[in-house]
């Protein structure tokens, strides 16, 4: 497989939908490789527009919905971000793109995901993307407060702890619902309440931890 040609192929008909807008974003999906985050055995699906399993119940997005997420929240260089559920590392690296990779702080509940994941960032040139293994939920408060957070698995709601690691007017994104889940992009209000706008239907995997 020519992965340059696959990947290019990819952006492009990425570049085609109307939810995805952003040249930055674009450039960032065109930047990393995708197929160095899939096992070898899938490989010959890495640029392959639908999510695939990593192992430990987790799987890597979609292209179209890392692009659409990072595209929601409107992401700016020297931002900093809270990931929660690194997975692969994949949608970490497309986010360092754009804001830097010093400015990604992602927590995995799986230490073998991510213990693989901060080695694969490292090998890729994301080395400065910090990785740590903890329950999601939590977020990472010693390096709040944060402009933006997301999450890569599926929860009833935000978690009260990561809305609290937000600044006031501060970004949050992720997939909420349990039987049914909505992409739900929400602002920080100085009052620690969010303003919520739905984005539609999507299907993750479910939150780990407690």
């Amino acid at each position: 497989m020519d992965v340059e040609a696959a990947r290019e192929s990819l952006v492009d008909a990425l570049a085609r939908r109307r939810d995805v807008t952003d040249e930055s974003t674009l450039a960032a999906m065109r930047s990393v490789p995708r197929h160095e985050f899939v096992p070898e055995s899938r490989r010959a699906n890495a640029y392959a527009d639908r999510p695939l399993p990593i192992g430990d119940d987790a799987t890597i997005s979609a292209p179209h919905m890392v692009a659409i997420m990072v595209d929601a929240l409107d992401l700016s260089p020297g931002e900093t971000v809270l990931e929660v559920g690194t997975g692969c590392g994949y949608h970490a690296a497309v986010t360092a793109e754009v804001v830097g990779s010093e400015n990604v702080f992602s927590v995995e509940y799986s230490e073998r995901l991510a213990g693989e994941a901060r080695e694969r960032l490292a090998r890729l040139g994301y080395g400065d993307v910090s990785v740590r293994v903890g329950d999601g939920r939590e977020g990472w408060p010693e390096n709040a407060p944060y402009d933006a957070a997301y999450l890569t698995c599926a929860a009833r709601e935000f978690p009260e702890a990561v809305v609290e690691q937000v600044h006031p007017g501060g970004r949050l994104l992720g997939p909420i619902g349990t039987t049914r889940q909505e992409l739900v992009h929400a602002t920080r209000r100085p009052d620690g309440s969010l303003e919520r706008d739905g984005r539609g239907g999507v299907r993750f995997v479910r939150m780990q931890g407690r």
